[in-house]
């Protein structure tokens, strides 16, 4: 017994001692009758479950059991006890105990099935459930169970019984005969799974769902004839329904009677009562046996015919713009399709992102701003559109409109979005606020965007060397610009930006290292590179090769007077 019990023991037994001497009797645990120490122990057991000490509980209804073995309920408690100690027969042993000395509780029976069901051992837990359903014959849930159970068992027979017993308390369904007819199928009795859907139809003589069901059981059964008279008869009182033309569909193609499918298709497709559901599970088909015949054009004729009708929803059109991209059909013929869903569902934002990619890609930043403005109005909250206005706006030089875009989009900005995307989305405000002189607000961009994404390599190398140029925080500038060459070790910029703030820092030989390297790296170097390599050659005692890239450089940029000034008086000069 643990020594938690024990304590416990001890404390109640002063407790009982403490009790007595209050009546002026010396009380003892063993005087006690067992009836009152099992009410004691017991609800100290309970207490000690409520707080979660497993252990003391344990070993205290372990202590009842001994203390009364005819008390159910401290088998029902013990039983999980042993099921977390991975005993489970011990575990099954107490709540059947619990079941045989409390035989009227019911969640004793169905807490004891459930342990059964856990322990795959089905046929018992047939056993309790049937007992219960004899207890209670309107527990339409133990029937339930009893239907799940026979199926897992393959007993389909005593299944259809249990369902027979269900649909005494609740009527006729759809749901009760279309599962007792599978059941009768897998049988082998046919012929009973017709006669269960037609008493389904014959009850519910105006279902023409119902009707259906039957008529597809006699398909299934053979008999065509009938049960092309009963998908005729459907057909009369509802000329478009569309369960009858599935399954007259379906009847052709099996029949290979190639016309009278394709009629019956395109009437499906056509039927204004068909479901969306149903017309694309249709089209699916239509193009898998397109593909088969390498046939595009009457796929296209489908979705063509099926789009000059008014649409509920836009399914049918992003489908058939999928297959127009599959196709690798030409984009202007897709966008046709495109502002067809638009004009279904202004709100459909994967529309509006195909033709944004469309236009970004011609380059038509007129076109990328007037989708995005448009997407902000139905999708303000995608973060996305806010970022190719803004960026439309910034490659056509409008650096206002592009600063007020990608403001108003910060607050679309979440733990949810693309990272690369909202990383580049600061990044690019970064670059604006700088070229507009306002660089606090510009390196709390850069800020933004490597939280991000710590190793933006863009990002990394424009903050050093604006830092750099600010002469601010030239040691962080220095890590900056020295993770970007780790990231892109042959990126010119990155190169010559470390090779320039390595320079700042008076470290010239190693600047020597990274600028020739960033000139290896890119033949056609900017004046501003050329003039770095001059400064940093000059430095490190080479005025012949300093001149040299002080000339190339002031060829590139010739109204550049300290270049000039630089070769005049062949020397550095500081700007």
């Amino acid at each position: 017994m643990c020594r938690l019990f024990m304590l416990l023991v001890f404390s109640l037994s002063v407790l009982m001692l403490k009790a007595g001497e209050t009546d002026g009797a010396c009380l003892r645990p063993e005087t006690l009758p067992k009836e009152k120490l099992f009410d004691y122990f017991f609800l100290e057991a309970v207490i000690q479950r409520e707080k979660g000490n497993a252990d003391a509980a344990f070993e205290l209804f372990r202590y009842c059991s001994e203390l009364n073995p005819q008390a159910a309920e401290t088998y029902f408690y013990l039983a999980p006890y042993y099921a977390s100690l991975k005993d489970k027969e011990r575990s099954l042993d107490c709540y059947r105990k619990a079941v045989t000395l409390n035989p009227d509780n019911t969640f004793y029976m169905e807490t004891l099935a459930g342990a059964y069901i856990e322990n795959e051992k089905y046929d018992e837990a047939i056993a309790v459930f049937e007992d219960l359903a004899g207890k209670d014959a309107g527990r339409a849930d133990i029937l339930e169970m009893l239907v799940r159970l026979y199926s897992t068992q393959k007993q389909d027979a005593k299944a259809i019984s249990a369902l027979e017993r269900i649909e005494n308390l609740e009527g006729k369904s759809e749901r009760i005969s279309y599962a007792k007819s599978e059941m009768y199928v897998n049988m082998g009795d046919r012929q009973s799974a017709v006669d269960e859907m037609k008493r389904l139809s014959d009850q519910y003589p105006y279902d023409m769902n119902y009707k259906g069901m039957y008529g597809d059981m006699l398909l299934m059964n053979g008999q065509e004839s009938e049960a092309l008279g009963v998908f005729d008869s459907i057909l009369k009182e509802e000329p478009d329904n569309s369960r009858a033309q599935m399954s007259l569909r379906t009847y052709y193609i099996q029949q290979e009677d190639t016309a009278a499918a394709d009629s019956m298709t395109m009437a499906i497709l056509l039927n204004p009562g068909s479901t969306t559901q149903v017309k694309a599970y249709v089209l699916r088909q239509v193009i898998s046996e397109a593909e088969d015949r390498g046939d595009s054009v009457s796929v296209l004729d489908c979705f063509s015919k099926i789009l000059s009708q008014p649409q509920q929803t836009d399914d049918i059109a992003m489908m058939c713009a999928s297959y127009m991209e599959l196709k690798k059909m030409p984009e202007d013929s897709i966008s046709k399709i495109l502002l067809k869903v638009l004009a279904i569902s202004p709100d459909n934002s994967m529309a509006r992102l195909k033709l944004l990619a469309y236009a970004y890609n011609r380059r038509d930043w007129d076109k990328v701003i007037e989708i995005c403005g448009a997407a902000r109005q139905y999708n303000p909250g995608e973060m996305v559109f806010y970022y190719y206005q803004g960026n439309a706006y910034y490659i056509k030089e409008d650096e206002a409109k592009a600063l007020e875009t990608l403001k108003a989009g910060t607050s679309t900005i979440t733990g949810e979005c693309d990272v690369q995307l909202a990383s580049d989305y600061y990044f690019m405000m970064g670059e604006i606020y700088h070229h507009l002189n306002m660089y606090a607000d510009a390196f709390a961009a850069y800020d933004s965007c490597l939280q991000w994404k710590e190793d933006h390599a863009g990002c990394l190398n424009n903050y050093a060397y604006f830092l750099c140029l600010q002469k601010q925080d030239l040691d962080k500038a220095e890590r900056m610009a020295y993770k970007a060459i780790k990231i892109e070790p042959e990126n010119a910029n990155s190169l010559d930006t470390y090779a320039w703030i390595l320079f700042q820092q008076e470290r010239y030989a190693e600047a020597k290292v990274y600028i020739l390297q960033a000139l290896q790296n890119d033949s056609a170097s900017s004046a501003v590179v050329m003039e770095h390599a001059g400064d940093i050659l000059f430095k490190n005692g080479d005025t012949e090769a300093a001149l040299e890239y002080w000339r190339k450089a002031l060829e590139k940029d010739s109204g550049n007077k300290t270049l000039a000034r630089k070769i005049k008086r062949k020397a550095y000069i500081r700007k």
